[in-house]
């Protein structure tokens, strides 16, 4: 079981990932058990090149970012699990939470966040109800987001980066993981506005 599950390695899924795993010190976070499925085979950062990405060194390549934010996430947050090399087939939710289906196992959690592309090929079952036309793509690129208020899909349910209908930026997916991340954390420490920084003393 656990508390929060990310589906994506991407930007928004790591980013995700990355702020709630900062916050293990805090008394409403520690015991808290945490994963993240981190499938990246269909990220748009496999292929992407940056150079404009505050704190990126030009030139950087998406793929090395997808392999880092893995590793730093290990590195940092080892209490995080990493599930790596499965593909989410359904989410449904249940009185006790979502059950989650993968092509090799099957998770129980009480949150949710999708974190995944937002390309017309999603299959992930039981996410079929929320899929509409992208408003912030070209209607020829045939993009998808899945509906949402303030990246909350439903109760426990959340969508981060470009499924959650924001453009196709580094930063602006990354942002939103973090968003969702905080929203989590806010829930988690009874509705008491909540983020997390790491001080230089």
């Amino acid at each position: 079981m656990f508390d929060t599950l990310i589906i994506g390695g991407g930007a928004a899924g790591l980013s995700c990932a990355l702020v709630l795993g900062s916050a293990k010190d805090k008394a409403y976070a520690k015991d808290k058990r945490i994963g993240i499925i981190t499938h990246q085979k269909t990220s748009h950062l496999q292929t992407a090149l940056f150079n404009n990405v505050l704190g990126l060194e030009p030139r950087t390549l998406g793929k090395d970012i997808l392999e880092s934010g893995k590793n730093q996430l290990r590195n940092l947050y080892p209490h995080i699990d990493q599930i790596e090399k499965e593909k989410v087939k359904s989410v449904i939710k249940t009185t006790e939470g979502f059950i989650v289906e993968t092509n090799k196992n099957s998770y129980i959690s009480i949150i949710v966040v999708v974190a995944v592309g937002y390309t017309s090929l999603i299959t992930i079952k039981g996410l079929e109800n929320y899929i509409e036309p992208h408003p912030r793509a070209a209607i020829e690129k045939d993009r998808i987001w899945l509906k949402n208020t303030d990246h909350l899909v439903e109760e426990n349910l959340y969508v981060a980066g470009t499924l959650a209908g924001w453009r196709s930026q580094f930063s602006i997916a990354s942002g939103s993981g973090a968003h969702v991340a905080t929203d989590i954390l806010t829930l988690w420490n009874d509705g008491k506005h909540t983020k997390v920084h790491d001080k230089h003393s």
